[in-house]
């Protein structure tokens, strides 16, 4: 049964779901030091998170229970994302649930700052009545422009045209018929946005392409006494540009939930005129904590029940449609990972992954992720699993590449694996039969056996005596042989050939020393799959 540490206060509605499961044990320890919660966390499969958990990579290394985490808000900030990943973390947030919270909030630090609200209030506490120092300004009229136009971006967009706004966006990925249906105005560039304005909101996310997206360039190309909202990220403004632009007059009004480094105390911003600021509240509403914690809950739920993963930031999203319709296919990926990890001694330098026919068609990249856990399972002290397996290949310099092709004569599909390594090329390749993964190729000789259990491979010449001779060795060991299959190369008789053979138990090494020692025999080794039927964690086993 799947236990789940719950790291924040969570509204009792999340609670109670999670109780409603039925097969999910939770346990909540709000506000853990930092090496008490990377104690804790190496006890648990699932985690829900806050965004003043700090989840740094030192915490999570060394971790190979935890599965999930879940981020109840948008923000991951606080997670070490790549850290995560390594460790085979999937790491899923729940952006939808404070959407109209923060929303509401950037319309009210637009409103409350245009109208003086803060300061005016100030003076009355002080015993000041000042009405015509607090002058305000009105927003019926003015245009406001929005860059990004994702979930909050909209539903701000809303607000503001209800209030009597012109609304201008600026979003690479907005289709400008969509912005036109919603009483949008698009511009193709910030940069021809910004003059047009007379108040700016940025609801983007926080990345290399972003930081400081506003600095003092783009301040001075906006009219004087534009004023500038932020309720997204820290540092998607540049503060000191904010500071010279309010000094200059250039800025008529600055309001922020949101700073370069939180949490903040002091900033060069307070107390300036003119600046309303909020210890980052946007998302911070009963109703907006309710939702994304239920939300977060649900997603742990879906989880553990049916391996999806939904809204996840570090791994491709896969709903439990996805995986049931590919988990024979992904078991036949894995199994030909373990296989190929068990066939050279030399570590492989290339791994080119073949799709052909209908399985072309499906999610190739999980395929080939279920390939590479299988290889590295055993080369590994921690999890590999579909989050982190191609990030720890390419950490070992061994280049992946992929080819689909839907033409395919003999199968309905075909996955072929090859590895190259110092000491040459492996090829394998397996196909579905009903829910049977089979091995249908070993090099250029074809076969057919069921990838599972024990089995002795050979490579030997095509000629009369051979299987005779392998069986009788293995009697002699008192080795059981459940079946066998042979492959000749090219299909055409001579020459070289493949052999499987299927073992109720795992042969005495004299056993194999003697069938190598065989005259027409080139290679055996024995190799071992988990039984039919027997599927990784990761994989809903």
């Amino acid at each position: 049964m799947p236990q789940v540490i719950i790291l924040d206060e969570l509204p009792q509605a999340a609670l109670d779901l999670l109780e409603s499961a039925g097969d999910i044990e939770y346990e909540v320890h709000p506000g853990l030091a930092e090496e008490p919660l990377r104690s804790a966390l190496l006890q648990f499969e699932g985690a829900i998170c806050g965004k003043d958990v700090p989840l740094p990579g030192h915490v999570l290394e060394g971790n190979r229970r935890l599965k999930a985490i879940v981020r109840a808000g948008a923000e991951t900030d606080n997670i070490d994302l790549e850290a995560a990943s390594r460790m085979g973390i999937v790491v899923m947030n729940t952006p939808g649930g404070d959407t109209l919270s923060v929303a509401e909030h950037t319309i009210a630090l637009m409103l409350a700052q245009s109208r003086n609200v803060h300061p005016a209030y100030c003076a009355l506490l002080e015993g000041r009545w000042q009405r015509k120092q607090y002058l305000g300004t009105q927003v019926a009229g003015k245009t406001l422009g929005i860059v990004g136009l994702g979930r909050v971006g909209q539903a701000v967009a809303t607000r503001a045209l209800a209030l009597g706004m012109r609304v201008l966006g600026y979003d690479p990925l907005f289709p400008s018929q969509r912005a036109k249906a919603l009483g949008i105005g698009t511009c193709p560039s910030i940069r021809e946005l910004l003059p047009e304005v007379d108040y700016l909101t940025i609801d983007t996310p926080l990345n290399d392409a972003t930081r400081d997206l506003i600095g003092g360039d783009e301040i001075r190309s906006m009219r004087r006494g534009a004023r500038l909202i932020n309720c997204a990220r820290g540092g998607l403004l540049d503060e000191q540009a904010l500071v010279a632009g309010l000094q200059s007059g250039q800025l008529g009004g600055v309001a922020l939930d949101v700073f370069e480094s939180e949490p903040c105390t002091q900033n060069a911003l307070f107390g300036m005129p003119n600046v309303l600021c909020t210890p980052h509240l946007g998302a911070d509403t009963r109703e907006a904590q309710s939702l994304v914690a239920v939300e977060a809950a649900g997603l742990l739920i879906d989880f553990f029940s049916t391996g999806a993963v939904r809204q996840p930031v570090n791994v491709l999203p896969t709903d439990p449609q996805t995986l049931e319709s590919l988990r024979g296919y992904l078991d036949v990926a894995y199994r030909l990972g373990l296989l190929s990890a068990q066939l050279g001694h030399s570590p492989p330098t290339g791994c080119r992954l073949r799709y052909q026919g209908e399985v072309a068609g499906k999610d190739t990249r999980l395929l080939s992720a279920a390939f590479i856990a299988g290889l590295l399972e055993h080369a590994l002290d921690r999890q590999v699993n579909l989050v982190n397996a191609e990030l720890l290949l390419r950490d070992r310099g061994i280049e992946l590449v992929e080819q689909r092709s839907f033409d395919l004569e003999d199968f309905t599909s075909l996955i072929t694996a090859e590895l190259t390594r110092e000491q040459g090329t492996s090829l394998l390749a397996g196909t579905l039969f009903g829910n049977t993964p089979l091995l249908v190729r070993r090099g250029d000789c074809w076969l057919e056996s069921r990838l599972e259990g024990v089995m002795l491979l050979t490579r030997h010449r095509d000629v009369p005596g051979v299987i005779g001779s392998i069986g009788e060795v293995f009697g002699s060991h008192q080795v059981n042989i459940a079946y066998l299959s042979v492959g000749r190369r090219m299909r055409q008789p001579g020459g070289q050939a493949a052999g499987v053979f299927a073992l109720d138990s795992i042969p005495p090494a004299a056993a194999v020393a003697e069938i190598a020692a065989l005259g027409p025999v080139e290679h055996a080794c024995v190799v071992k799959l988990p039984p039919a039927g027997r599927l990784p964690s990761w994989m809903g086993g």
